[in-house]
This record gives C-alpha cells, sequence and structure tokens, in this order.
C-alpha cells in the first residue's frame, strides 16, 4: 500500500525561501533511509504557488486561474510518497520525517493512503490503468 507524506506550505515556502542546509541534509538523511529500506516511491519540494495554477470546472467550462493562491495553509509544499505494508509501517516512518520548518518549531505533516487499483471493481478502465503503469499495485 502506498501512502503520501504531504508537508504543507508556509509564507516561508510562498515567498520563494529555500530550506536551510541543515534541513536539506535531514530531508537527505531520511529519504536516505527510506530509499536504503525499499519504500520511496517519489518525493519532492513545490515550488510556490506564484508558479502554479489552478484548472477551475463551471459546467463543461474550464478556466485557468494562476497563482498565487491566498490561504496558505491549504497549499502544499512538499511530498513524499512510501510503499509499505501496513499502516503501521507508515506511522512509524512518517514520525521519523524531519520537521519541515526545523526542530522545535510547530508544523504538523499530513499523511494520506493513497488508492491503489485492486482498490476499485474490476472494469477495462481500471485494466487500462494498469497497462499505463499507474495506480499503484
Amino acid at each position: 500500500m502506498r501512502f503520501m507524506i504531504i508537508v504543507k506550505g508556509d509564507e516561508k515556502v510562498e515567498a520563494g525561501a529555500m530550506p536551510d542546509p541543515e534541513a536539506i541534509a535531514a530531508m537527505a538523511d531520511y529519504h536516505e533511509e527510506l530509499e536504503q529500506a525499499g519504500v520511496l516511491v517519489d518525493a519532492s519540494g513545490l515550488q510556490p504557488s506564484s508558479k502554479g495554477f489552478r484548472i477551475r470546472y463551471a459546467g463543461a467550462t474550464r478556466s485557468v486561474v494562476d497563482g498565487p493562491f491566498a490561504e496558505t495553509r491549504e497549499l502544499i509544499g512538499g511530498y513524499t510518497t512510501i510503499r509499505v505494508n501496513s499502516r503501521e509501517e507508515a506511522v512509524q516512518w512518517a514520525m521519523r520525517f524531519p520537521n519541515p520548518r526545523g526542530e522545535g518549531e510547530a508544523c504538523e505533516i499530513e499523511v494520506r493512503k493513497m488508492f491503489d487499483l485492486e482498490d476499485f471493481e474490476p472494469s477495462e478502465a481500471i485494466e487500462r490503468f494498469r497497462r499505463m503503469g499507474v495506480g499503484g499495485e
């Protein structure tokens, strides 16, 4: 099963501030441990929302809304995706995630289980995803 560890954005991320060298080193150490354990799927930080956009749906109409976006507490600053055998294993790895704001600072990360193709009823559409190699297990 796959889990995504979600790092929330903040004012510093939205201002384009880069993490300090100690934070980058801590993240590199953590992600190397994930890789050595064979559970790392993907990880990346995200650019500020000023460099992004949203697609807004209104009936059959779609429009582009350019960033920046006002509510920084609702934005994602980065993520790590892991593949583990249980929720408990995901909790163990997430508890070791370095504090994105720096040790001793108040912060919260969110961890969400991702859907796998086996979570859906079998169908031709699901088989198409399977042939593309997306959607997990």
